[in-house]
């Protein structure tokens, strides 16, 4: 039978045709005879002859457990407190409506409505007066061009000896996942590795600095502001010197050490973003050296 007659097996009879098979089945013929005759097929007069209709019946679902009214319930709570979790919406709806809904029937829900469950974004907690010293620095600066040349940017950071940011990724067949070679090692305890620190500005940087251990009050001022900083500083026309606030950074003594040499700092608020462009170089770094073929084995040889 062609596509055409399949498709018009499933067409309104009319009533013509319905007179047709009425008369065929009276003069003793099979369904099969009178299809032909009519152009229909078997399964389409034996269900008109018995039901009265030719239309093709819908699939059978089963009926929605949750009203429109409770998906927009749901939908709702989930945006209201967004840590809620897929078990405990199913329980508030149930004191509502007085029977039971799954939490799967609540994820399909959110999900249909375009909601998912993704890690939150985490921040740091800000007072008032947090964000009001944020909102000044922005706009005492907001007009700063040419003076952001001026700025010198430091840092520190650690650098293990095994790095791994999450961007590795494994090619693995079902059933691999722990295979050896698809397995990236990693300490338990604190990773072997070395303490950095560095400046950049716009048209140089300093030398990158090994700290020996933890860098504290002592070592920031032997070994960072007085045989580095200071050299820098002064083959600089103007500089202003950005710093965060590490303890090390604004202990007393310190602070005064910036204030006899007439060093100008730039004012760092409390729990500032990393806005620091330094930020990426360590990051830049740490890629280049997951790219070396035969990576270090000591600090000394990651130095």
């Amino acid at each position: 039978m062609s596509r055409r007659k399949q498709r018009s097996a499933f067409d309104q009879v009319s009533e013509f045709d319905r007179g047709r098979i009425v008369e065929y089945r009276d003069c003793g013929l099979s369904f099969r005879k009178i299809g032909s005759r009519v152009g229909r097929n078997q399964t389409t007069v034996d269900r008109w002859m018995q039901e009265g209709m030719t239309d093709r019946r819908g699939r059978s679902h089963p009926p929605q457990c949750t009203t429109s009214r409770e998906d927009r319930q749901i939908v709702r709570m989930a945006v209201t407190y967004r840590s809620v979790t897929s078990r405990t919406i199913p329980q508030h709806i149930e004191s509502v409506t007085h029977h039971s809904v799954s939490a799967r029937t609540i994820r399909r829900r959110l999900q249909q409505s375009g909601l998912f469950a993704r890690p939150p974004l985490l921040g740091l907690p800000l007072t008032q007066n947090h964000r009001r010293l944020r909102h000044q620095r922005c706009v005492e600066r907001r007009m700063w061009a040419a003076v952001w040349n001026e700025v010198v940017f430091t840092d520190e950071s650690r650098i293990f000896l095994q790095h791994h940011d999450g961007r590795i990724r494994v090619w693995r067949h079902r059933g691999e996942r722990m295979l050896n070679s698809c397995v990236m090692h990693r300490h338990t305890g604190p990773a072997p590795g070395i303490m950095v620190w560095g400046s950049i500005g716009y048209h140089s940087r300093t030398p990158l600095v090994c700290i020996a251990g933890t860098l504290n009050i002592q070592l920031y001022i032997s070994e960072v502001l007085q045989p580095v900083v200071l050299p820098y500083l002064q083959g600089l026309a103007t500089a202003i010197f950005q710093q965060d606030n590490a303890r090390p950074h604004v202990a007393r003594i310190v602070q005064r050490f910036f204030v006899n040499h007439q060093i100008e700092l730039l004012p760092w608020p409390a729990r500032s973003p990393d806005l620091s462009p330094i930020e990426n170089v360590w990051s830049m770094v740490a890629q280049r050296l997951t790219q070396i073929t035969s990576p270090a084995a000591t600090p000394y040889q990651l130095w």
